[in-house]
């Protein structure tokens, strides 16, 4: 290794370990670069956006509005301290209740909502055909497109009013197909007719339950049925249907709900919020229930037990000819009266209290101890009364049962009647202050500009990351600012050439030989030949210190374009009045004949091994001053041949009798053939190409030369493209100044 490589080298890495440093204008562009399929990508994004706005299905939202009451319950006269403390918010409570099981399970139930049937429609335009018939009339249905008369168009109802299926078909969906005379026929997940039968019927086969109540389609229609899990459809009601408060404290609850049916939604929400008002004033009127039910079983048994009072005292009377009660036994029976009276109500209230209280509250035990001091007063009277007439004893019995009985059943209808009022006349602290409605006008989703907007932004994020990707995956040489700082002279950067892609194709339609045209006859003021020619200038002063005439191209991988420059550069150098020798000294797969249109047959493996002379294996080209050798025959074994000393006796013989020798060699990371052929040369040179080979790829070619001991004098960036990342950085190359001839 040279010390100039040395010192190179050295700096490459000190330029190396500075930090990188993203270049906003390179960025741009590369994004630029690649715009048109930014725009491609962002096109489609937009276009998908938009059909989704226009095919999706729209969403309609049913608000309802409920007022709650605060209930005001405290000890009396500390009302105002209330608001000394933080409670609960009563609107929080009847949140809960109103999406409770209980209030959703009954509004599943009275709705069925866990049977869901829909017509099928045909994809993606299906939908928008069917929500867009307007029907003129009653029962009109839209005509079928396509021929496709199994789905619905427009205009097709089914309701269900029973469908039960088995526990394992929960969920799944089943096929209602209709048929002639208003009949329909059930198929299940499984392809098999389980039911079939009249609409307004009920048919059932096993644990097959189903009765459709109204339908209107034409024959052949096909409907999607599936009955759900009763708990499941209940749960996700839950989670679909939306309460929430308006404003800290207000009380007033707002009810939402969204469907893509608006009548569904409308009659959902109104369902729920219905029962809930109504179990609200159950709820309230639930202890005036309870006592009135109470008092309605106690009030035949006591008229029951006040006719036969009467019957037994009319009997003893008429038995006794009419026996009259003296004003002692008349004061003893009022007495006794009010206490019987007295003990039968406290025995009301005991059997009361005892439904709301244990036998050991203070309450029921307070009630006890009255009733034992009324059955004392009363034992005391009943001492009193021994001491009358037994005719009067007996008068007096029977007058006081019937009485008391009087007064008991006269209380008990009293109390019935009041609690009768009292709860007819109850009210809930919740009340619907708004019912539920739709409007149809504007659904909620989708939100048509929303989603084109979006779309079109997804689709131009989505189109530079993927650009910002595969720039920083692929790491292809753009720039030849980076090869240099391997110690590496850039000699030329040779423009993509699109005449010669022209060129190409249109020899290629000629002829099957595959053969290229040489750019430098075809059109000698190419930017690629141009670049050529700076090459020529810049080969002259390297070749001032070399051992000899002889340059060496080589690559660091393959299809770079080593014989596109080597076949070129010899023409140019022919043209300057050189004589020049170019020799394919690829004896793999080298094809320098095709730009001569040469024969091959005859060539170096052929020379090496003795077959020819090198005089017979030089061949004349139609460039003035340009010979040729070609590649011959494909040996079994390359490298050895050229490590043959009439390889290096070729070379030397050739060298004398031409002003340059170019040798187009193998690439490099692929055999040792271009280490040997570039040892008997003074000059060697490598090729890349412009975006495909890596910074590493040629920091390895060149160290694989220098451990044979070549030292790499240059290198020719090969098909650089016009991007405007490079024109924004700081790139360099002819597609940035270009000279051409005046042709007036």
């Amino acid at each position: 290794m040279t010390a100039q490589s040395t010192a190179n080298k050295q700096s490459s890495a000190l330029i190396s370990q500075q930090p990188e440093q993203i270049d906003l204008l390179a960025l741009f562009g590369t994004l630029m670069d690649r715009k048109w399929f930014i725009v491609v990508v962002t096109f489609l994004f937009t276009v998908a956006g938009i059909s989704y706005a226009l095919f999706s299905t729209p969403i309609y939202k049913a608000n309802a509005l409920i007022q709650v009451e605060e209930t005001k319950a405290g000890v009396p006269g500390l009302e105002d301290m209330a608001g000394l403390f933080e409670g609960t918010s009563e609107a929080v409570t009847e949140i809960e209740l109103l999406k409770s099981r209980n209030v959703i399970g009954e509004a599943v139930d009275n709705l069925k909502l866990y049977i869901e049937a829909e017509p099928k429609l045909f994809p993606v335009i299906g939908g928008r055909s069917f929500r867009k018939f307007t029907p003129e009339h009653k029962n009109e249905l839209a005509e079928p497109t396509f021929g496709t008369g199994s789905f619905a168009w427009g205009g097709e109802s089914l309701d269900v009013f029973r469908f039960e299926v088995p526990k394992g078909y929960l969920g799944k969906e089943f096929t209602l197909v209709t048929g002639t005379n208003n009949t329909v026929s059930l198929i299940n997940p499984d392809g098999e007719e389980v039911l079939s039968g009249k609409v307004g019927t009920e048919l059932k086969r096993g644990y097959y339950e189903l009765t459709v109540r109204t339908l209107n389609a034409r024959t052949g229609t096909e409907f999607s049925l599936t009955r759900h899990n009763r708990l499941t459809t209940i749960l996700n009601l839950q989670k679909t249907i939306a309460v929430s408060e308006k404003g800290k404290k207000s009380g007033i609850l707002s009810l939402s709900f969204e469907d893509k049916s608006p009548e569904y939604a409308k009659a959902v929400l109104n369902e729920v919020a219905n029962i809930y008002v109504r179990q609200n004033v159950e709820r309230n009127s639930a202890e005036a229930q309870k006592s009135l039910e109470f008092l309605q079983v106690q009030l035949p048994e006591t008229k029951k037990s006040l006719e036969v009072a009467e019957q037994k005292l009319n009997k003893y009377q008429v038995n006794q000819k009419s026996v009259n009660i003296s004003l002692e036994t008349q004061s003893v029976l009022e007495q006794l009266v009010e206490l019987d009276t007295k003990l039968q109500e406290l025995n009301l209230k005991r059997l009361e209290v005892s439904r709301k209280f244990k036998r050991t509250h203070p309450v029921y035990q307070g009630v006890l101890n009255q009733i034992a001091e009324v059955e004392k007063q009363k034992a005391d009277l009943k001492a009193k009364v021994t001491n009358l007439p037994e005719t009067q004893q007996e008068l007096l019995r029977l007058t006081r049962d019937v009485e008391v009985n009087n007064k008991i059943y006269l209380f008990l209808l009293e109390k019935t009647q009041e609690l009768d009022i009292v709860r007819a006349g109850t009210i809930g602290n919740v009340r619907i202050i708004d019912t539920a409605d739709v409007d149809t006008t504007e659904p909620v989703k989708p939100k048509k500009a929303l989603v084109v907007v979006v779309a079109t932004l997804l689709g131009g994020f989505l189109a530079i990351a993927i650009v910002l990707i595969q720039k920083a995956i692929h790491r292809g040489i753009e720039n030849p600012d980076e090869i240099e700082e391997l110690g590496l002279p850039v000699y030329a950067s040779i423009p993509d050439s699109k005449e010669q892609h022209l060129l190409d194709v249109r020899d290629s339609k000629k002829t099957k030989n595959n053969k290229h045209p040489l750019l430098a006859i075809e059109n000698p003021a190419d930017l690629a030949i141009e670049a050529l020619r700076s090459l020529r200038t810049s080969i002259h002063f390297a070749m001032m210190e070399a051992k000899n005439n002889i340059i060496a191209i080589s690559g660091p991988a393959p299809s770079v374009g080593k014989s596109f420059v080597s076949s070129n550069f010899g023409a140019i150098l022919a043209q300057a009045g050189q004589k020049v020798l170019v020799i394919d000294g690829d004896m793999r797969k080298g094809h320098l004949v095709r730009y001569f249109q040469v024969k091959g047959h005859k060539g170096l493996s052929e020379i090496i091994t003795n077959q020819v002379s090198i005089e017979d294996a030089i061949q004349k080209t139609k460039v003035e001053g340009l010979d040729i050798i070609a590649r011959g025959q494909v040996p079994p074994n390359p490298s050895e041949l050229l490590m043959h000393p009439r390889f290096k006796e070729m070379l030397e013989k050739v060298s004398k009798d031409y002003d340059i020798v170019l040798i187009d060699t193998p690439p490099i990371l692929a055999v040792t053939d271009p280490s040997i052929i570039s040892a008997h040369a003074g000059t060697t040179l490598m090729v890349g190409r412009f975006g495909q080979n890596t910074l590493k790829e040629i920091e390895v070619a060149q160290e694989r030369f220098e451990k044979s001991g070549i030292d790499v004098k240059g290198f020719i960036l090969n098909a650089v493209e016009k991007k405007a990342s490079n024109s924004y950085g700081y790139g360099y190359g002819y597609y940035n100044y270009s000279y051409e001839s005046d042709k007036k």
